[in-house]
């Protein structure tokens, strides 16, 4: 029987998805985060979760995203054979129309990240399109479809290798974490993809992460094939590598490994690891030709009830500053921002240097000031500003010298860890790296009582704003020193698990 379907009813139930899941998580992880919370031994870990969950729960009353970065969007549909479409319009046309609807939703409207021209202009696309689009033609009537908004900092720690046949995928994958750094946002899911061809594996890896977390069911009932056995290895080792959640040091680093595998050339073993993030965001859906197929809204009583108390925290004044009073900042310690900041990303990192070595000024002054690396989400009714997390600091290293010695600038406020250049400049600079929580966007930005652009309006997301903030929560990462809390927090953790002390269940 023939199944007639109309465009509007796939633009319609896309745009849907995408605006559903840009503010609720699924419940299956929320859970998973509420377990690991529960059982964390660390405290910088299980405050990190902490404000996770409460960021994840405001997200989901107050209808905003849960991350600033609203994700490149990937759609999987499998249409049954038996499928006719109305119209000509093509298949890619109707999904990218239903991402330009959802992306531009006048109520939530969500940051545009995508950029056309990827090794040259990098000119936004405006309407987060085009989508990856994935289809497969299969026997049945019906078209069914998940929809994926997949963060950039989480993407770009995809690791692929062609091993040779008889190398240990165990070895490699425990090789490649450490190397993957905090900038996924852990804990999160690590999706794997063994066999077939490079792009095959890659492929599985991406959509091996559309299955729910299962992992203690698997515990529980115990392994049944080859990749069971490496999933429930894997989780328990990568746990044991202490890494923790946002790279601080730990008991849970992932919630749950998914392997997807498939035949290979006698001569390859091609595997890839794609991780998903603390802002895992995807839905489903089934168009059977009665119409679009909206998100029903989970419970609230779905999310856990989790408060965040800053304790001891030092209260920090940003506009009387100086960079004798950082030198006392201790790695760990828990820092509440007020004042006036700066904000900076990739775009405008390149820009500033460049002007710096033309000798032309910069549009703003830097002197005893911080820069928070960040591209909010655009404001809606009277927010300041749109959820404005944290991106990935070490995209910013190849920067930090220049700018730490050409401007005056004394620290900075990023995701995740630094490498090796970036730490001996703030150490040669007595400078200081803080870190927000990746995956509290909308927590962090009700910190953040003002907000103008300062500088290159045309880089959009990525202008200079300045920031009016108050009490804005975050740990010192790097000191003045250079001892990286990314460094020794793992370390500890890690001999924690290996001695026994610390039992990870």
């Amino acid at each position: 029987m023939t199944t007639v379907i109309r465009p509007q009813d796939l633009i319609d139930s896309v745009a849907d998805a995408l605006q559903f899941i840009s503010y609720y998580h699924p419940v299956d992880f929320i859970q998973a985060v509420h377990r690991a919370y529960e059982k964390e031994a660390n405290p910088a870990a299980k405050d990190a979760m902490a404000q996770i969950l409460i960021n994840s729960r405001m997200c989901a009353e107050g209808h905003r995203p849960i991350c600033q970065d609203t994700g490149i969007v990937s759609v999987f549909l499998k249409v049954g054979m038996n499928v006719q479409w109305e119209g000509d319009m093509s298949l890619e046309d109707m999904v990218n129309e239903g991402v330009r609807r959802a992306y531009n939703h006048p109520d939530n409207k969500l940051r545009a990240s995508v950029l056309a021209d990827p090794d040259g202009a990098r000119k936004n696309t405006g309407d987060n399109t085009p989508a990856m689009i994935t289809y497969k033609i299969v026997p049945g009537d019906k078209v069914d479809v998940h929809v994926v908004a997949k963060g950039g900092g989480s993407e770009a720690k995809t690791k692929f290798a062609m091993l040779n046949p008889s190398d240990s995928i165990v070895d490699w994958v425990l090789k490649m974490v450490p190397t993957m750094g905090a900038g996924w946002c852990p804990p999160g899911i690590l999706g794997i993809g063994i066999g077939g061809t490079a792009d095959k594996a890659l492929a599985m890896a991406k959509e091996s992460l559309l299955d729910p977390i299962d992992i203690q069911d698997l515990q529980e009932k115990g392994a049944s094939n080859r990749a069971e056995e490496l999933r429930l290895e894997l989780f328990e080792k990568v746990n044991n590598l202490g890494i923790g959640a946002q790279g601080l040091g730990g008991l849970t680093t992932v919630l749950d490994i998914k392997i997807k595998d498939c035949p290979t050339h006698a001569a390859n073993k091609p595997v890839a690891i794609i991780p998903n993030c603390a802002a895992t965001r995807l839905a489903k859906f089934t168009l059977d030709g009665s119409g679009p197929s909206l998100q029903t809204p989970p419970s609230l009583d779905d999310w856990p009830e989790i408060t965040w108390e800053v304790g001891d925290a030092r209260r920090v004044n940003l506009d009387e500053l100086t960079k004798d009073d950082i030198q006392e900042w201790k790695t760990g310690e828990t820092i509440l921002l007020s004042g006036k900041m700066y904000t900076g990303r990739d775009a405008a990192h390149k820009r500033m240097v460049d002007m710096i070595a033309k000798g032309e000024q910069l549009p703003v002054d830097f002197t005893n000031k911080f820069i928070y690396y960040v591209g909010p989400v655009d404001p809606v009714r009277e927010e300041a500003v749109g959820p404005a997390g944290p991106t990935t600091a070490t995209r910013m290293d190849k920067f930090t010298r220049t700018m730490l010695e050409e401007t005056g600038l004394i620290g900075m406020v990023g995701k995740a860890e630094r490498g090796s250049t970036a730490i001996e400049a703030i150490k040669d600079n007595k400078a200081v790296y803080l870190m927000a929580v990746g995956g509290s966007a909308y927590l962090v930005s009700k910190a953040i009582k003002a907000s103008k652009v300062a500088g290159f309006e045309d880089l959009g997301m990525e202008a200079i704003y300045e920031f009016d903030i108050k009490d804005m929560p975050v740990t010192v990462a790097v000191d003045s020193t250079g001892e990286s809390a990314h460094q020794t927090g793992p370390q500890i953790w890690q001999a924690k698990i290996e001695e026994g002390i610390i039992e990870v269940k």
